[in-house]
């Protein structure tokens, strides 16, 4: 239950960020607006590493949260948004949930924007691990 425990705590933060964005969560069922910016958030696990013997383990991994804003409109709104991103998941910033804290171990990378097909997307990625003792 780790792997939904660490999902649970970066979702829920970036639910919680103000002003708040429409968010494509995985497996769900989303239909952007036509002109209305939105983000799609997805974790990608890493290999869990094993620092010491026994059932305990760190997971780790990449939350990557991909940007959508009008295309045409300048890339400042989608870079705004990301700093703010940045500044949410800032380096040393931990999220619990169901007793697992997951922490984030570097600063938020912002890579370069472009165009997919009506949209702008900026995607930022956030490098996370979760020390699970068993």
């Amino acid at each position: 239950m780790t792997v939904l425990a660490v999902r649970t705590a970066l979702e829920t933060a970036l639910a919680g960020m103000s002003p708040a964005l429409d968010t494509a969560w995985p497996n769900l069922d989303f239909t952007p607006v036509d002109g209305t910016p939105y983000q799609r958030a997805d974790i990608l696990f890493a290999s869990p590493d094993n620092p010491e013997f026994g059932a305990g383990h760190t997971e780790q991994g990449i939350f990557q949260i991909r940007l959508y804003y009008a295309l045409g409109a300048g890339a400042d709104p989608a870079e705004a948004r990301a700093e703010l991103i940045r500044t949410t998941f800032n380096r040393g910033a931990s999220f619990t949930a169901s007793g697992v804290t997951t922490t984030i171990n570097r600063t938020p990378e912002i890579s370069p924007g472009r165009a997919e097909e009506d949209r702008w997307m900026v995607p930022v990625r956030i490098r996370f691990f979760a020390h699970v003792a068993l």
